[in-house]
């Protein structure tokens, strides 16, 4: 069972200890609730006043890593650092969306639609096993995701030297193409999340692994929507 998000690796398969068993709905009720703590987080974070957005956003960055990286480490602790984790990251959430549509109108409920509509599409997609998760698939979808995060980190480091990676940030067809690329390997790593979860619920896993595998499952829609806000933003910069 190999996926790009870190908090459903191999090695991050835990077997029956004794207690009650993870399922698959259990997972996903779980995803919700976290999604849940996130639109009320963000929800605070749109409407606090406009000299504490940032704040709120850089606190939530921190706290949000921090919480990421306690159950990463510690799958234990996810029924605690996975609703924090969830409040971190609808603060970062909501000041950003907040300051992107007072640029780019009606950018962010689009931008929500399309995220619930791509997560809906690839779970039917994988429950009716129209895609199956293979060993070429799951390989190929690794390896585009890391790909995009040393792209990221390249950019982020060469962004204090004020340089930045050609063509990512461009509004121009390839800069789009690049986004819609992006979005799509977004968009494939919830299959390799579903299909950890599953693996995790053939192996009995625990009970608290449903919030570790919820909050998996809520990094891939975070980072999905950030995408879809970048992709949509480009295009609003066209016109």
């Amino acid at each position: 069972m190999e996926t790009s998000n870190p908090l459903l690796r191999r090695e991050r398969l835990y077997v029956d200890e004794g207690t009650s068993q993870m399922t698959f709905d259990g997972a996903l009720g779980k995803a919700a609730l976290l999604l849940a703590i996130c639109v009320v987080a963000g929800l605070f974070s749109w409407t606090a006043p406009s000299q504490l957005q940032m704040p709120l956003i850089l606190v939530g960055l921190v706290g949000g890593f921090i919480t990421a990286m306690v159950a990463m480490f510690s799958p234990k602790a996810s029924p605690i650092a996975g609703p924090i984790y969830a409040a971190m990251e609808g603060l970062v959430l909501g000041g950003i969306s907040y300051l992107m549509s007072l640029r780019y109108h009606g950018i962010v409920p689009n931008a929500i639609l399309l995220t619930f509509a791509i997560l809906g599409l690839m779970l039917v997609l994988f429950t009716s096993r129209t895609i199956r998760v293979t060993a070429g698939l799951r390989t190929g979808i690794i390896a585009a995701t890391m790909a995009v995060a040393v792209v990221y980190l390249v950019d982020i480091v060469l962004h204090i030297f004020g340089i930045q990676v050609p063509f990512i940030h461009d509004t121009g067809p390839l800069g789009i193409g690049i986004s819609l690329v992006i979005v799509g390997i977004a968009a494939f790593n919830f299959l390799l999340d579903f299909d950890a979860i599953e693996q995790n619920v053939r192996a009995r896993s625990p009970k608290y692994m449903e919030w570790y595998c919820g909050l998996a499952l809520l990094i891939t829609m975070v980072w999905l929507y950030l995408e879809l806000l970048n992709l949509l933003s480009k295009l609003q910069n066209r016109r």
